[in-house]
């Protein structure tokens, strides 16, 4: 088959292609969730069964995507139509590009308001504000700034316009120059980071909460965790990576382009967990603070050591150029749909979707201020968004495109697009994409339904 050429551009090169979609995997999760939750459950022995998801699980989910991409070089929504009809399938098949367009825009809308809280800490750390403060004095300020409505409008406003800034470039001018600046510098500040905690007295404490081998730690719970972490942390269900992958080189081998995307996305959130755990135990804090870590306990930390200030605040860029990478990946899938469908140019599309999901961050950041009072189904607005994207539209968004590549699609199709060599490695993918992944994704959903309602 003749390849189908992207109306929106292509990446310039598969590494592009790779810091690319590292950008949009590594987030917010990377930098706090995954040190932790390793942590707690059993270190070691919950990172080897993590990696071993990544590998039945997420890799091959990400692999499907990114052929499902290449394949349609569309939107996610008209690449999922035009490769069911190619493959003789109904067109109906495009709701599931729907249901990840849907799940991108949803999350931005929140996640745009927890970025918020990210750049307000950059100012804060830049100020010197949480110099030689307590627990008590840094979680009264970090309180005080949710329950400050004007400020949270500032600092979403502020992402939303970061975000949209690089999607009005394209794919080349925006998304590729961007990444080209910003997957760099937050490896460079990682690894700064890593390099001030090694010095911070408490590394081999640190690296042994992170990595103690202990499988009795290891419940049911935390392998339902891990296999969970495995899926949300590689962006998948949402169409990022179906996006991203439909401006990917023709030549370009899919397994071994994911494979490393997903380590770097591996690498990133073990480093990170090895340069923020010696910062804690090195000032007596506590390491299981969840989600509090970043925005409590690592400020106190920060205000509290030598040199604080400048590593606190270039903590906070990391993280902020996190949260910028992953959020317009969040947002392209929609934006590529709409200048496909009505033939518009990328600007009035940005500025449209923009401010519609600006309107949506003020109805979510409400949740801690003058909208504390609205409830949907027992929750607020934010938690609400939450609750639906990662525990209904993500988890059903895989399951569909496992279901989809696994048992829709030719295997004209996908042996064409995985072009690999050795049939071992597209009947290991076909076992993985046909009977593993989507029993392990049915259990992410059922269970976390459970969990949350039961």
């Amino acid at each position: 088959m003749k390849d189908r050429q992207n109306i929106h551009g292509s990446w310039a090169s598969r590494w592009v292609f790779i810091m690319a979609a590292t950008g949009s995997a590594v987030g917010l999760g990377n930098i706090w969730k995954f040190p932790y939750i390793a942590g707690e459950n059993g270190g070691g022995a919950f990172v080897l069964m993590y990696l071993v998801f990544i590998l039945a699980v997420g890799v091959p989910i990400m692999m499907a995507e990114v052929l499902v991409g290449r394949r349609g070089r569309q939107s996610p929504i008209n690449s999922m139509r035009e490769v069911a009809i190619e493959s003789d399938q109904s067109p109906k098949w495009a709701l599931v590009g729907w249901v990840g367009a849907l799940a991108g825009f949803l999350i931005f809308s929140f996640y745009s308001v927890v970025a918020g809280w990210v750049l307000a800490y950059v100012a804060s750390m830049a100020n010197g504000e949480f110099l030689d403060i307590g627990s008590e004095q840094a979680g009264k300020a970090f309180n005080e700034l949710l329950a400050n409505p004007q400020a949270l409008l500032i600092w979403h406003s502020v992402f939303v316009v970061l975000v949209m800034v690089v999607l009005l470039g394209g794919v080349n001018k925006g998304l590729e120059r961007a990444t080209k600046i910003m997957m760099p510098a937050l490896f460079v500040l990682l690894l700064l980071l890593l390099g001030y905690s090694m010095t911070s007295g408490s590394f081999g404490e640190g690296l042994d909460f992170l990595f103690h081998f202990d499988p009795s730690e290891l419940s049911w719970n935390a392998v339902l965790v891990a296999l969970g972490h495995s899926f949300f942390t590689l962006s998948l269900g949402m169409g990022s990576i179906m996006a991203y992958g439909s401006y990917m080189p023709k030549k370009a081998s899919i397994g071994g382009t994911v494979l490393t995307i997903a380590a770097l996305d591996t690498i990133v959130a073990l480093v990170a967990g090895m340069a923020i755990f010696p910062i804690v135990f090195a000032n007596g804090l506590d390491p299981g603070a969840g989600p509090g870590l970043m925005f409590i306990t690592l400020p106190v930390a920060f205000g509290h050591m030598p040199g604080g200030q400048v590593f606190g605040f270039l903590f906070f860029v990391l993280v902020a150029l996190a949260a910028w990478t992953s959020a317009i990946s969040l947002m392209e899938p929609g934006v590529a749909w709409m200048v496909e469908r009505f033939g518009l140019k990328r600007g009035p599309v940005c500025i449209m979707l923009g401010l519609v999901v600006w309107l949506m961050g003020i109805a979510a950041l409400s949740s801690f201020n003058f909208g504390s009072d609205v409830s949907l189904f027992g929750m607020n607005i934010f938690d609400f968004l939450d609750f639906i994207t990662a525990n209904i539209f993500l988890p059903l968004g895989g399951l569909l495109i496992a279901c989809f590549t696994g048992w829709v699609l030719t295997q004209r199709i996908t042996r064409d697009e995985l072009a690999v060599s050795n049939p071992a490695y597209y009947l290991a993918w076909s076992v993985a994409i046909r009977y593993i992944a989507p029993v392990a994704v049915a259990a992410i959903f059922i269970f976390n339904l459970i969990d949350k309602l039961g």
